[in-house]
């Protein structure tokens, strides 16, 4: 008697479910290529942005650097008989600055922050001590005493300079800076510095338009600084932090109090005045994370939601036993591409999230409608649909976070790869 058995038809290696999976996943690596361009082309606007931005805030005004007032007094040698000048900080230095920012300059479809800002000063100098550099007192000229400030900002000031010193009232005027420097000068003319009381208080405001930083350097021996603003986000840069600050939707308050002690340089300089702008305290007026930025970190998940798609696209094959073809996998991870150049090119003209929300429907409606041709059910095509818009929305709540981002995105891929495992341990991976 005789058995006969039938042997199934072998099933053509490129029909396989590995074949399929491996050409699959060599199209997911060849879309990193326009991925990466993408990417560069992210990287190009922004730098386009960034020198647009430079260009029409240098005509506005630059970042406010502000070192001073320095009382200036010139003295003769006693050793060499060459004339040179000393440097004395004040004893104390109060200042109350007001920044406002003003509505954005525009040049096509670039905007750029800027601000005013208001400084006021005042204090007084004690101990002008000429004896430890054993200088007798008639080699010190005290009638050809001058204030100096240090800045980088001159040609942004917005009225004239003057300062009232004791009784006398003195105006600034620009000075050639004698060093290679962006440093530039304000000083007054000559003024008798002993016809001033027993202690020379001061006081003066200037004025500013500028963008990005303010920065001051605290020279007094006693330094108290306050900045108030309408700008929300401010980043508190420099050698030292406010001691208080309140942030609120309407703007920040901040101040400082610094003394001598808390910074290694002194109170009075001879012959050479030492630029001590590492030691300056500085808050920061730029956006924290602009479109570009975002946009930029959005398409860096872009392999991780074209792998995603063409996962779900996959599983739906292999669960159901429809054919889908590499061409029409091309042509999702295309689409999936576009996302980014929608993303851009709208976010250039209107905000981030309209422009996400706008993208990011536009291309799950083209995918979920190109499902319907490929998979003849609606069933799946919805499916993809509200797969697409729950990644999507997982990526973007991701960019906006800032401290718990690492957190978030490791709990939601902990939970994509435990529904794959689900999804996928039905299928015979031997056929």
């Amino acid at each position: 008697m005789e058995t006969n058995f039938q042997q199934e038809p072998k099933v053509p290696f490129f029909q396989t479910t590995t074949a399929k999976m491996i050409m699959v996943g060599i199209l997911t690596l060849v879309l990193i290529i326009p991925l990466a361009l993408v990417q560069e082309l992210i990287v190009e606007r922004s730098q386009r942005q960034k020198e647009v931005i430079t260009e029409t805030t240098a005509k506005w005004g630059n970042s406010v650097y502000f070192y001073g007032p320095i009382l200036k007094v010139p003295y003769k040698d006693p050793m060499s008989g060459a004339n040179n000048y000393a440097y004395f900080f004040p004893e104390t230095l109060n200042n109350k600055t007001e920044v406002t920012m003003v509505k954005p300059l525009e040049r096509s479809i670039y905007k750029s922050n800027v601000f005013t800002t208001k400084m006021q000063f005042d204090g007084n100098y004690t101990n002008l001590n000429f004896a430890s550099k054993g200088i007798p007192a008639e080699n010190i000229y005290w009638n050809r005493a001058k204030i100096l400030i240090r800045t980088t900002n001159l040609k942004s000031l917005k009225d004239e300079v003057k300062m009232k010193i004791g009784n006398q009232n003195l105006a600034f005027e620009s000075v050639a800076s004698s060093s290679n420097d962006s440093i530039e000068s304000l000083e007054t003319n000559y003024f008798d510095y002993q016809n001033l009381q027993n202690e020379a208080k001061f006081n003066f405001t200037i004025s500013f338009n500028g963008s990005k930083q303010v920065k001051m350097v605290p020279i007094g021996k006693t330094t108290d600084a306050k900045m108030t603003s309408n700008w929300n986000s401010p980043n508190f840069n420099g050698n030292f932090s406010p001691i208080s600050r309140n942030i609120t939707d309407n703007g920040f308050e901040a101040n400082w109090k610094i003394l001598h002690f808390n910074r290694p340089f002194a109170q009075s300089y001879f012959d050479i005045l030492p630029e001590l702008g590492k030691y300056a305290f500085a808050v920061d007026f730029i956006t924290p994370v602009d479109e570009y930025q975002q946009s930029e970190r959005a398409s860096k998940y872009g392999f991780l939601v074209i792998g995603l798609t063409f996962l779900i696209f996959f599983l739906i094959q292999s669960i159901s036993k429809i054919n889908i073809h590499i061409f029409q996998y091309s042509m999702i991870g295309i689409a999936l591409i576009m996302f980014y150049t929608l993303l851009i090119s709208i976010t250039e003209h209107s905000s981030f999230s309209f422009a996400y929300l706008v993208a990011g429907a536009s291309v799950i409606v083209m995918i979920s409608i190109y499902s319907i041709s490929i998979l003849k059910d609606k069933k799946f095509p919805m499916f993809i649909g509200a797969s697409l818009s729950v990644l999507y929305t997982f990526i973007y709540v991701i960019i906006q976070l800032e401290d718990y981002a690492l957190l978030v995105g490791s709990i939601g891929l902990f939970l994509i790869l435990a529904a794959v495992m689900y999804f996928s341990r039905k299928i015979e991976w031997n056929k």
